[in-house]
């Protein structure tokens, strides 16, 4: 999956007018997988050369050039606080949309978009400041867990740095 436009696909869906169908993309960072709703998401592209910001948060590797817009790309690993590794092959930048701009995550690996009932996602567990600040639910899934994560929380904070680097 190198690709993906999230804007041709609808994020919630009604079946049988009782249940409520959320899409996720999928990806995962270190061993823990995540998920974002996919109308979030403009694509899924392969890892380029970035170009460094002075001055910029230390988790925002730098800015692409993505169809003739400038966008911040936030390393997700620095972001929660992981160790790095070296990119690979399955490396990934996912593009999404947050409010007043489009930045860009990198992200270890995109599994699937996955089709999930709504019912199935529940509050994440308080487990300290991360989950204050990123989490916004787990989805319980057959054989695993899934971490929501809330785009515009982790934006939150001292990030509107980015945000003022990312208009300047």
């Amino acid at each position: 999956m190198d690709e993906h436009n999230g804007q041709s696909e609808i994020a919630t869906q009604s079946h049988s007018g009782a249940e409520h169908l959320l899409q996720i993309v999928s990806f995962k960072v270190g061993t823990e997988e995540f998920g974002l709703d996919i109308l979030r998401v403009q694509a899924i592209i392969r890892l380029q050369d970035l170009t460094r910001v002075p001055n910029s948060p230390d988790f925002v590797d730098g800015v692409i050039n993505l169809r003739g817009k400038v966008i911040p790309i936030i390393a997700l690993r620095k972001r929660f606080g992981l160790e790095g590794q070296a990119h690979d092959k399955e490396t990934r930048i996912v593009v999404l949309e947050v409010p007043n701009m489009v930045l860009g995550f990198i992200v270890d690996s995109v599994s699937e978009v996955l089709r999930i009932s709504a019912d199935t996602v529940v509050p994440s567990p308080r487990l300290g400041k991360i989950e204050k600040e990123f989490v916004s639910g787990v989805v319980k899934l057959e054989d695993r867990l899934l971490i929501l994560l809330d785009v515009d929380r982790i934006m939150g904070g001292p990030e509107t740095q980015l945000r003022s680097a990312a208009k300047a």
